[in-house]
């Protein structure tokens, strides 16, 4: 990154997570690299639906969604996740997004997407149900919400107070895997949304999760003048988890900092340095620390 870009937040792809700018740059996020940059200026408005806000207007530092009311308000007419696009096309999948044990999800998401998004929600494991029209998946999304006894959205305050001490990989499996059984056994399942096989998927290598230490703050906003400086070592959904002192990663002589990058969309940034002896200058809150048997004593 050189000279002063304007942010519009962090992509997943192929080829891992990506910091895309506008006019459509995009900087690759790699584990164990260094960033760092300063903040100038005034958060403003990235528009929506590929349009840019007429009057650029301000919007708070502490906002995820870097949106003014009317540009959110158009965000919002054409999202099918607040179901106020209902004539699409496209062939839907419905999936359980698995995030932490007992922190399960059901969603749908466009079937050209691939596991786009569920890369974008920082799921940890995930597996398909099944596939359809539109409101076929909309509608056995809510019936399976209600028979299985999940939520519609997990809070990323709760995702990430469990991101450094997930169990195995056969553990997570293995709870998709028994819900999986109980949603496509369901007598009431939509007659036009084909049931799909139970075949789990695990993104821990792809967020960089092995090994990861706890964090023991996140940032809370970002202000003119501030810099954020970090070697990465894992990436989840819109989080980054940045080693902002001198240590090897593992916790030891580090700061270890959530940076959710819904926070940098809307403002200019420019390169400081090259990330590798870190530093933050710009407002966190603390987490608890884990107490010795693992278990932290509170959530925030």
């Amino acid at each position: 990154m050189a000279g002063m870009w304007r942010c519009v937040g962090v992509r997943w792809g192929e080829g891992g997570p990506r910091l895309v700018w506008e006019e459509g740059r995009a900087s690759a996020l790699g584990y164990g690299r260094g960033i760092a940059f300063r903040v100038v200026g005034e958060r403003r408005c990235v528009g929506a639906r590929g349009n840019v806000c007429p009057v650029a207007a301000p919007v708070p530092g502490r906002s995820t969604q870097a949106r003014c009311g009317e540009c959110a308000r158009l965000d919002r007419a054409h999202s099918v996740a607040a179901d106020t696009y209902v004539d699409d096309p496209r062939t839907y999948r419905v999936y359980l997004a698995w995030f932490g044990s007992g922190m399960v999800k059901v969603g749908i998401t466009a079937e050209e997407r691939g596991s786009a998004r569920l890369l974008e929600q920082g799921a940890v494991a995930f597996g398909w149900l099944g596939r359809g029209p539109l409101m076929a998946a909309r509608r056995s999304e809510e019936l399976l919400r209600t028979a299985l006894g999940v939520p519609d959205r997990i809070a990323y305050a709760e995702k990430r107070a469990v991101r450094a001490r997930l169990p195995g990989v056969a553990e997570r499996a293995a709870e998709v895997a028994r819900l999986h059984a109980r949603a496509v056994a369901l007598a009431d399942w939509p007659e036009s949304l084909e049931r799909l096989p139970c075949e789990v998927v695990d993104h821990t290598e792809e967020f960089g999760l092995a090994g990861l230490a706890p964090a023991c703050g996140v940032v809370t906003e970002l202000v003119d003048g501030g810099v954020v400086g970090g070697r990465l070592l894992a990436a989840a959904g819109p989080d980054l988890h940045l080693a902002t002192g001198g240590g090897d990663g593992d916790g030891d002589g580090d700061e270890i900092l959530v940076l959710d990058t819904r926070l940098m969309s809307g403002w200019d940034l420019t390169a400081v340095g090259d990330g590798t002896g870190g530093g933050v200058g710009v407002p966190i809150r603390e987490l608890p620390r884990p107490r010795a048997d693992g278990v932290q004593d509170l959530l925030f």
